[in-house]
């Protein structure tokens, strides 16, 4: 026989007491997949072995008493592995070959029925099977309770390979190294709840979204995605979770679970609010959960009503599509709502939310009447990935019921096909590829349907008089006044499309805040900015030729957008939108720009950029560029705006 083979290691707390005489349960903390994977291999295999022994020591009896159970003890300690609450019932059922429990582990069924169906491919030979399970090795690290840390170990075996998902590595943090009994209570009182409100599936693909959304809630700063788990270890420090703050950060993280669920799985009670959340959440503004998180949560401590909540998620809708329809880039919406809150009066708190919208200036706007409509108008929105979302919105706004558009689809009245019927090109005149080209996808000539294939290219009476779903007979108010209709040409969708346009100014109505209100939130974050220094306090620009290059950059840096503006520090003159993004270092003849880039990122043709990631540096960022005359100036641009575009890109990502 060959040598066996190495499955790798399973480290464990071993219990003071443990003797050779007595042996108390073991905590593994590394180990427990392969652990579960070989069990489910077993209990598979002695299900096929039935009566037989084909490899000595490889019976159903034999295997169920060394390894899969203690057939002399009852309840949990019967079984020789238990999992967390989620997979155990399923686990026992299936050691015990009972009936699977209601609300079985999916993970775990599917595993043990790919194995199940493995070995029924053996067709009953399974002596190779038996030898090559002989053949597994796997070594046993004990770690000592109070001596030994197990999560820093944990940490540094999981470091490589497959990484562990945030749920993972955040309840092992909080729960690992806990004496077994508080363990217990806290993820039976607490973090068990919190799975089922995610349901298994959406537990694994959602709570890596959710504790970053909550991180961002509490920081005020959204931490990179792959940063998440040392975050929330900083956090977790901050609020005492060493000094016996560790039950209410876990029941606080249960009771913001539970309003994420509420808000983007469709999980809310009340009406008003449900419809609020779900509307949002199909649009897919994920980058409002952090702002909305805290409002959800001033609710639940009674600061606001449901209704107001209800508008400020209705209002978070408004300004997200605004932004999408005239195509302001939606980029840096995350870092806007990251901070959303902290210019939020909260005894004044749907008035300060409006106000707070009506503050945002240049690419972080709220989006005017005038400019939504002129967008509106004209702009393709049928190649957009939310084109059924609006149709469906302005439908179903109004609605005591929400109608079920499931079976509709989206029906361009002018055809789509650039050969165009007899019908068609009369209707539309000697110019209709330029009238077909310039109104096929906007908002004039789309509705819905529930017979898109039937329609086809058919001419615009046929399409409203068909005897099923034609315009004239059905209740859509997306297609109210098209049975009165006799052809479809430019005058027909133009019109349309102010009718329909004056619909969606009821959906997404104007914002409309207090100007007092709005003076002191711009007041408020003027005086946020630090003025504690003057150009006096920098000796070198007390140089008339380096105050005149100053002046000339300044004037160019200033220029990039209106949100820009100019910071001045004791060491350096930064200039700032959501952060700093070009700091300017004073010498005795040149300017030394310290650019918020990384250097490996910086596009720098004439390779003029210095890399300064590893010396000491005033300034934010990897990149460094001297100026030392005005012709220095536009190459210097081209790394900040750089920088500046980079401040943009989605952290979200």
């Amino acid at each position: 026989m060959s040598k066996g083979h190495f499955i790798g290691s399973i480290v464990y707390v071993a219990d003071d007491m443990s003797t050779v005489m007595h042996q108390s349960s073991l905590l593994v903390i590394d180990g427990q997949q392969r652990l579960t994977t070989v069990t489910l291999l077993l209990q598979a295999l002695c299900e096929a072995l039935g009566d037989t022994e084909p490899v000595e020591g490889f019976s159903a009896e034999k295997i169920r008493g060394y390894y899969l159970a203690r057939p002399l003890e009852n309840k949990d300690k019967y079984f020789k592995l238990l999992l967390s609450q989620s997979d155990s019932a399923t686990l026992k059922s299936l050691i015990r070959q009972k009936e699977l429990p209601q609300n079985f582990s999916i993970r775990v069924s599917e595993n043990f029925d790919f194995f199940k169906s493995a070995i029924a491919d053996l067709k009953e030979d399974l002596v190779e099977l038996c030898n090559g399970i002989a053949k597994l090795a796997i070594v046993g690290i004990a770690l000592n309770r109070g001596e030994d840390n197990p999560q820093l170990i944990f940490e540094s075996m999981n470091s490589t390979g497959k990484a562990l998902s945030q749920a993972d590595l955040v309840r092992n943090y909080i729960l690992m190294g806990l004496q077994p009994e508080l363990q217990t209570q806290l993820y039976e009182d607490y973090w068990r709840p919190m799975e089922l409100d995610f349901g298994q599936e959406a537990y694994g693909e959602e709570f890596d979204s959710f504790m970053r959304h909550y991180l961002t809630m509490k920081n005020h700063e959204i931490p990179k995605i792959n940063e998440v788990y040392d975050t929330f270890k900083r956090y977790a420090v901050s609020v005492g979770i060493q000094n016996s703050g560790i039950e209410s950060l876990v029941r606080e993280i249960r009771e913001c679970a539970g309003m994420y669920c509420a808000m983007a799985l469709g999980k809310e009670k009340n009406e008003e609010l449900r419809e609020a959340f779900d509307s949002l959440a199909e649009f897919k503004v994920e980058v409002a959960y952090p702002f909305l998180l805290e409002a959800y949560g001033d609710e639940k401590a009674g600061l606001i009503s449901k209704s107001i909540l209800a508008e400020i998620v209705l209002l978070v809708e408004n300004y997200a599509f605004r932004r999408y329809v005239v195509q302001i880039p939606t980029n840096s919406m995350n870092k806007s709502f990251a901070r959303f809150s902290l210019s939020i009066d909260k005894n004044n708190y749907l008035e300060s939310v409006k106000a707070q919208f009506a503050s945002l200036t240049s690419y972080r706007r709220f989006p005017s009447d005038e400019e939504f409509r002129i967008s509106l108008r004209l702009r393709d929105l049928y190649h957009t990935r939310n084109n059924f979302w609006w149709l469906a919105r302005i439908e179903n706004y109004g609605h005591k019921e929400i109608l079920n558009l499931e079976k509709f689809s989206i029906e361009h009245i002018l055809p789509q096909n650039q050969e165009l019927n007899d019908w068609w090109q009369k209707a539309l005149g000697s110019d209709f590829r330029k009238v077909q080209e310039k109104y096929l996808h906007t908002i004039g000539n789309l509705t819905l349907t529930r017979y898109n294939s039937e329609f086809s290219d058919r001419s615009f009476p046929e399409k409203r008089d068909h005897p099923d779903g034609g315009f004239s007979k059905t209740n859509l108010r997306l297609n109210e006044g098209l049975q009165k209709l006799g052809t479809w040409n430019e005058s027909s969708i133009v019109s349309r499309a102010d009718a329909l346009i004056n619909k969606v100014l009821e959906v997404w109505p104007t914002l409309t805040a207090d100007p007092e209100l709005v003076m002191k939130v711009a007041s408020k974050k003027k005086s946020e900015m630090r003025t504690d220094y003057t150009y006096a306090d920098h000796k070198y620009l007390a140089s008339p030729e380096v105050m005149a290059l100053f002046d000339a950059l300044k004037k160019e840096v200033l220029a990039i957008d209106s949100a820009v503006y100019e910071d001045i520090l004791k060491y350096y003159i930064a200039f700032k939108a959501e952060t700093n993004f070009v700091d300017v270092i004073f010498k005795a003849k040149t300017l030394r720009l310290t650019v918020n880039l990384r250097f490996r990122d910086v596009r720098d043709p004439d390779g003029k950029c210095r890399d300064i990631s590893n010396m000491g540096k005033w300034g934010n960022g990897e990149v460094s560029v001297s100026i030392s005359s005005k012709k220095d100036i536009q190459y210097a641009m081209f790394i900040i705006r750089q920088a500046f575009d980079a401040q943009f890109e989605s952290s979200f990502e």
